[in-house]
């Protein structure tokens, strides 16, 4: 009879215990990056008792333990500049006061007063900073610290290009000849624009133009009037309407900038390219209207950080208003060759114990390591149908447990009674 007892007070707990695992999924169903437990029963005793002709078993049972489910989540958009979600294997490593490493998946970061990239329970999100514009993902991690006096400096254009028709509808040798002209916005080392003006003028001979590009007087430290061509020359188009000359193989035009009144410069000769980096023309003589159809140019003025968030890969990029970006920081991953073995912490992070493989930490998407994708986390994998039909498993389990324990002092009771009758 004892038996019976043990057995069904070891159902009660067991089935107690796994309606507590339960009830901690189903509280974190919408916790991001929560992994959900599944529940594993053992036996406890197997005890076997012979007779003459038979042999009997009596066995209890015991909740072995609740195992860590570290499937793939869903990813869903939130728009936060500063969650990061993981596709695919590893954990974002992250360290509290004491140095402790710790591995969560939960994503939901935030940038602390110091500037420092930190989880929802402010511990340090680990990986590379970006020091004097070298980001060595080689190097130990540290704490990502997003810099508070961000700027971008200007950048001195080196070359530019204009895009447009000629029409082959003017008359070519008039006077005063057709003319059209292209203007072009640069940059120089200072971040001043400068705009140059390239003026095409019909030649005396269909398919031939001459240009000369100028920049305004005011703009240079000995000003002239009227301005002083950079430079100038013969532009030729075929039949076709297609630039023959200069010839797609001869390279840019080079322009030289005399001194500037502002102090600035271009590093080298300005170069304007008649050609795409396919070998089309960016120059056309077509019988439709003259017509610019847009500008290039590789310069920039100085600018000021408009947005810093987490980008592609677990970079976080500093945007700003110049239209430039910058990477600041990489955010690592840690691979964990049996994750299952980890201690489940406070703030849903894991811990290592001593049957953890070593974490190895690396760049997203490189050896196992899966990829992170900024502005969007990692949904629980809590399934609802599924938790209360375990719930409801457990529940009966629990019932048929409780039922035994009366049944068995029923029993008791009974014999109990045969005795003192």
């Amino acid at each position: 009879m004892s038996s019976a007892y043990s057995n069904a007070l070891s159902g009660l707990t067991a089935n107690s215990n796994a309606i507590n695992i339960v009830s901690g999924n189903l509280a974190n169903l919408s916790t991001a990056g929560y992994k959900d437990q599944q529940v594993s029963f053992e036996d406890l005793v197997n005890e076997s008792i012979s007779g003459f002709t038979n042999t009997s078993s009596i066995s209890g049972s015991v909740l072995a333990q609740g195992t860590q489910q570290f499937t793939q989540g869903t990813l869903e958009t939130t728009g936060n500049p500063y969650d990061a979600a993981i596709q695919g294997g590893g954990f974002f490593v992250v360290d509290t006061t004491a140095g402790t490493p710790l591995y969560t998946r939960q994503g939901n970061f935030d940038v602390n007063a110091a500037g420092q990239l930190v989880t929802a329970t402010g511990q340090f999100v680990q990986g590379w900073n970006n020091v004097n514009g070298t980001l060595n993902t080689g190097g130990l991690t540290s704490n990502i610290v997003v810099p508070t006096d961000l700027t971008s400096p200007p950048v001195a254009s080196t070359q530019f290009s204009a895009s447009a028709n000629l029409s082959a509808n003017v008359v070519f040798g008039a006077t005063p000849p057709a003319t059209f002209s292209s203007p072009v916005q640069v940059y120089d080392s200072v971040g001043n624009p400068h705009n140059l003006t390239i003026t095409y003028t019909a030649g005396s001979t269909p398919g031939n133009w001459n240009y000369a590009i100028t920049i305004p007087s005011a703009d240079l430290a000995s000003p002239t009037t009227p301005p002083t061509a950079l430079a100038s020359g013969t532009l030729t188009f075929d039949s076709t309407g297609t630039l023959t000359s200069p010839a797609a193989g001869s390279g840019p035009i080079a322009i030289t900038v005399p001194t500037l009144a502002d102090g600035g410069a271009f590093a080298s000769a300005l170069n304007w390219n008649l050609y795409s980096p396919t070998g089309a023309s960016t120059l056309t003589q077509f019988a439709s209207a003259s017509v610019n159809n847009g500008t290039t140019q590789d310069g920039s003025s100085a600018g000021l950080p408009t947005s810093v968030g987490i980008g592609a890969n677990g970079q976080v990029v500093a945007k700003f208003s110049n239209g430039n970006s910058e990477v600041v920081a990489q955010i690592a991953l840690a691979s964990v060759l049996n994750p299952d073995s980890m201690q489940q912490l406070d703030g849903n992070t894991f811990a290592p114990t001593s049957l953890t493989a070593k974490p190895t930490v690396g760049v997203p998407s490189t050896g196992a390591l899966g990829s992170i994708t900024g502005g969007t986390l990692e949904t629980s994998t809590v399934d609802i149908a599924s938790e209360f039909t375990h719930l409801l498993e457990y529940e009966r389990g629990y019932q048929a447990n409780s039922k035994v324990i009366t049944t068995e002092d029923q029993v008791v009771q009974q014999t109990i009674a045969l005795i003192t009758g």
